[in-house]
């Protein structure tokens, strides 16, 4: 098993979806943490693109001890955030703060089977932040992954942000990618 969480509009072929925006592809409509529909060691790949953010520092620690419990040993984490290093050199580029308090503060309206609902990103990370966070949670093997060498890279999700917007042969990415493994 294959899981997408926090995937919302996005669809990816062979993945199942967890989100809590209510969408017709969604397998699972609950949070990305915890994942108590699934069994330990069920999965063996966890991507996440663009949603660990909208928990906070002891909720995106929680999140990854509950991820690596359902990854199989061995089983790949694959996680896509803003990447507040990015952002920092986009606004010393540009003056202007407009440009980065969308990836930087994330205001996300859904729609889901409570009613509505509104989410917002509670933190950011660099390279050594959520490396570190990641090693805290038991994950090896930390690096960085190219979108484009995904089964998912059809995808057009936030992992592949760049600035200039769609920039993406010579732009500068905004996304931190970075992926593990279950010991």
């Amino acid at each position: 098993m294959r899981l997408h969480l926090g995937c919302g509009p996005r669809v990816i072929p062979g993945f199942v979806h967890v989100d809590l925006a209510d969408h017709p592809h969604i397998d699972h409509k609950a949070a990305i943490s915890p994942l108590p529909f699934l069994a330990d060691d069920a999965a063996e790949m966890i991507y996440c693109s663009h949603a660990f953010e909208y928990l906070d520092a002891l909720e995106a620690k929680q999140a990854l001890v509950e991820w690596r419990r359902v990854l199989k040993p061995g089983g790949l984490l694959r996680l896509a955030v803003p990447d507040i290093a990015a952002l920092v050199k986009v606004y010393q580029q540009t003056g202007e703060l407009s440009r980065i308090l969308g990836p930087l503060y994330g205001r996300l309206e859904i729609s889901t089977e409570a009613g509505p609902a509104t989410l917002f990103h509670k933190t950011a990370y660099d390279e050594a932040t959520l490396g570190r966070l990641m090693h805290e949670a038991g994950f090896v093997s930390i690096r960085h992954w190219d979108w484009r060498q995904t089964e998912h890279a059809q995808i057009d999700d936030y992992s592949q942000a760049y600035f200039p917007h769609m920039d993406k042969a010579h732009g500068l990415l905004l996304s931190l990618n970075l992926q593990a493994r279950k010991a």
